[in-house]
């Protein structure tokens, strides 16, 4: 069978001398397939090559937009940002202003109360001494007033015993000597 088939091929080979050229059989059979495949490709797969790349133009171009809208999104984001951090920067300088004059108001009006407070213990320290110094004057002045009742006493050599005579003397001689101690000074 090998040499069969050798021979159909060799004579084959006779008749057309030249393998470039094809035989005509071939050569209608050849065009017909590929008319048909050219039709297949052209009705069939064309449209569907054409649409895809439509959509990735469309994806692309899509893409391109958007992220030119994100940008722009973006870029307006940026600047509400940067005017917001302006504004709170803005804020914070008055509140810090607005804080100092509060402390430097608080501070006055503690140095006020302080001064209130210690004109009043001043106040309050000078009523007591005089209290003290009316209350020793009068003490005093009972004593100096016994002690000259009993000096009278002794000199006069009477007894002075009596206490509204006593007391009489004694204040008339003590605002004696008060009078004579303002008409010095």
């Amino acid at each position: 069978m090998f040499l069969a088939e050798h021979a159909a091929g060799f004579l084959a080979a006779e008749k057309n001398p030249n393998p470039l050229i094809p035989d005509a059989a071939e050569l209608i059979f050849g065009t017909f397939a590929f008319l048909v495949v050219l039709v297949v490709l052209g009705k069939m797969l064309i449209p569907r090559i054409q649409t895809t790349l439509a959509e990735r133009t469309d994806a692309i171009e899509g893409g391109i937009k958007r992220a030119e809208e994100a940008q722009d999104e973006a870029q307006k984001v940026l600047e509400q940002y940067k005017e917001q951090l302006a504004e709170a920067r803005h804020e914070a300088a008055r509140f810090r202003e607005e804080s100092r004059e509060q402390g430097a108001q608080i501070i006055a009006e503690m140095r006020e109360q302080a001064q209130t407070e210690a004109q009043r213990l001043i106040d309050q320290a000078h009523a007591q001494i005089e209290a003290d110094r009316q209350q020793a004057f009068t003490s005093l002045r009972t004593e100096i007033g016994e002690l000259a009742v009993d000096l009278a006493s002794r000199i006069v050599g009477e007894s002075l015993e009596d206490e509204a005579r006593r007391r009489g003397t004694v204040d008339r001689f003590l605002d004696q000597l008060e009078d004579r101690a303002r008409a010095e000074a």
